[in-house]
Order: C-alpha cells, then sequence, then structure tokens
C-alpha cells in the first residue's frame, strides 16, 4: 500500500476527475498519459464512477483511484472495478477498515487536530485535506503538521495555478489535488487535445514549483 502512496507522491499532482459517462474515460485516460500525469482520482459523485474506473484501470498505464468514497459498499465497487486506492472527504472508521480488508491505501479527509489524531489511529498517516482553500490553506497545514510531524497532506478544494506553489513549498505535503487541469466539461466533451494541453501545463508548472 505504501508503494501506492509513493507513486502519488511521485507524481506530486492528482487529477480529481468527475466522469459523467462511462464513455469519456478512454479520451481521458489518453489525455493524461500523453499529457505526461498518467494519474486519475474518479470521484463516486456520477453513476458511471465505477465503470470509467473499470476502463481507466484496463488500460494498465493510470494508476487510478476513487474519490469521493463515502461508504464499504462503494469501496468494494471502487476496488472491483480496478481502484488502486481510495479517497474519502472525511475520515470514516468503515471505509478505512473496508479499504484495508481489500489491501488498498485510503487517504480519509481530515483538517483540524481532533480529525488527524482519530486518522492516526486508524493507522493513517496521508490525509486529505479538504476542502483546502475553506480550511486555511497552506498555512492551516503548516501549523498541523508542527505537532504531527509524520503525517503528510493531500491538499484539495480551491488549488489552482495561483496557489499551487504555496502547497507544493510544504514538505509534508504528498501531493496535490485538483480539477482545474480536467474540468468537467472537456472530459464530457471527449477533447482530447484540450484536456492534453491542461495537464501538460499543470505538469510543467508543478515541476517549475518543485523545491
Amino acid at each position: 500500500m505504501a508503494d501506492i502512496l509513493e507513486q502519488l507522491a511521485a507524481h506530486r499532482l492528482v487529477p480529481v476527475v468527475v466522469v459523467d459517462d462511462a464513455a469519456d474515460a478512454a479520451a481521458l485516460g489518453e489525455a493524461l498519459v500523453s499529457g505526461g500525469l498518467p494519474v486519475a482520482e474518479v470521484t463516486f459523485r456520477t453513476a458511471a464512477a465505477a465503470d470509467a474506473i473499470r476502463v481507466l484501470a484496463e488500460r494498465g498505464d493510470v494508476l487510478v483511484g476513487a474519490g469521493t468514497v463515502l461508504t464499504p459498499a462503494q469501496v468494494d465497487q471502487a476496488v472491483a472495478a480496478g481502484a488502486r486506492y481510495v479517497v474519502s472527504p472525511g475520515t470514516s472508521r468503515a471505509v478505512v477498515d473496508r479499504a484495508h480488508e481489500h489491501g488498498v491505501p485510503v487517504i480519509p479527509g481530515a483538517v483540524t487536530a481532533t480529525e488527524v489524531q482519530a486518522a492516526l489511529e486508524l493507522g493513517i498517516e496521508t490525509v486529505k485535506f479538504f476542502p483546502a482553500g475553506t480550511s486555511g490553506g497552506s498555512a492551516a497545514i503548516a501549523a498541523l503538521a508542527a505537532p504531527f510531524g509524520g503525517v503528510r497532506f493531500v491538499p484539495t478544494g480551491g488549488v489552482g495555478t495561483a496557489n499551487l506553489g504555496e502547497y507544493l513549498a510544504l514538505s509534508c505535503v504528498a501531493a496535490v489535488g485538483g480539477s482545474w487541469m480536467v474540468p468537467r466539461d472537456l472530459v464530457r466533451a471527449g477533447d482530447v487535445d484540450a484536456v492534453r494541453s491542461l495537464v501538460a501545463e499543470a505538469v510543467a508548472l508543478a515541476a517549475r514549483l518543485r523545491p
């Protein structure tokens, strides 16, 4: 499980994608890979999520996970579809336990000291800081990192090109999640060239901002 988290950290960026139709997943996968960022967190916000994960997983060259996972049943669906990691907006013991039963890493949400400590008690050392923009941003993460030195954060929500550097500058940030490089309308349109361009720009920006 640690290996998957290290792969996410190596990419530094995690595209958070909403897929309305699983038929759009093939073009999405092509755009991500050719844009230099073969990673995707497909959110369980639509009925197409599991099938979209399956399409991406079958490529074999995309590190695909499931996001907005709220229940153990969704963990089961995600893993059955080929998700290699699970992300949740909050910390749920039931979700964490089910992911561990499957041997799949899980990144639960935590934005307060109490939530981070609760995640640690469940054996979690990498948490999703969500929603980052309205929860204090990079300053809040830096403050939490002081008492929780071994915890790594994946800030998501309200992150874009203007403030990406603030998060990547923090050594406790494993990776940054965002949707600006995979806009829902472009994914729905199957616009490979446009998504590829945005992904490539995001990769180049992250490389320039890397400490």
